[in-house]
């Protein structure tokens, strides 16, 4: 029996034009409606968000000083300001269950100064350090996740990447995800396919691939 997990990806208001000076991703708040028809098709709904500090390490205050190289383990790049606990931009979006009591499963990641992992399933940048959602899902049974949320060429890609590499069959959903741009889209599902995730256009035609 097919034993299935949705899973909204940072689906936060923070990555939506409702934050415009965080990290908004066009029609990023045009999700809710695809997200809500995985979790129908889904027994168990986990989701993740990012939780970060107002002190991180990877914070880029100067608008030059985006993508630029910062020094640390679990750091790459700086980013603009986004995310922080306590602010709008760290709510989940509007239709969304509770992030606590909605939620079988709920991943909070980046909550330190000096890490900011993308994907999903771990809190480094080496994928070694789980955040438990993997061993969650083993422990139900799951054996397909159906993924959707923000943003696909960032975190969406790398969550559905290590869940691959989990032995978890993936279905993306394309209209549960927004991008930020075309050519890291396309990269993000080259990537995704090479790993044998499978690509739905919605959530009718992900339904279809679940059988």
């Amino acid at each position: 029996m097919t034993m299935i997990a949705a899973f909204d990806v940072d689906a936060q208001k923070t990555f939506t034009p409702l934050c415009p000076d965080e990290l908004p991703v066009p029609g990023g708040d045009g999700i809710v409606d695809e997200l809500n028809a995985n979790a129908a098709l889904a027994r168990y709904r986990i989701g993740s968000r990012d939780a970060h500090p107002g002190n991180a390490r990877w914070i880029a205050d100067d608008p030059e000083d985006v993508l630029t190289p910062v020094e640390g383990a679990n750091i790459d790049v700086r980013w603009p300001r986004h995310a922080m606990m306590g602010t709008r931009g760290f709510e989940l979006l509007d239709g969304l269950p509770h992030p606590v009591t909605g939620y079988d499963y709920m991943v909070s990641k980046g909550l330190d100064v000096d890490c900011h992992p993308y994907g999903a399933c771990y809190h480094d940048l080496g994928d070694t350090r789980t955040t438990g959602v993997i061993e969650f899902l083993r422990s139900k049974g799951v054996t397909t996740v159906i993924v959707g949320g923000l943003a696909l060429d960032y975190c969406v890609a790398k969550t559905v990447l290590q869940l691959r590499a989990a032995d978890f069959d993936v279905v993306l959903n394309q209209a549960a995800c927004r991008g930020i741009a075309s050519d890291t889209v396309d990269k993000a599902l080259t990537d995704m396919r090479a790993a044998g995730a499978r690509i739905a256009a919605n959530s009718r035609e992900a339904a279809s691939l679940l059988g």
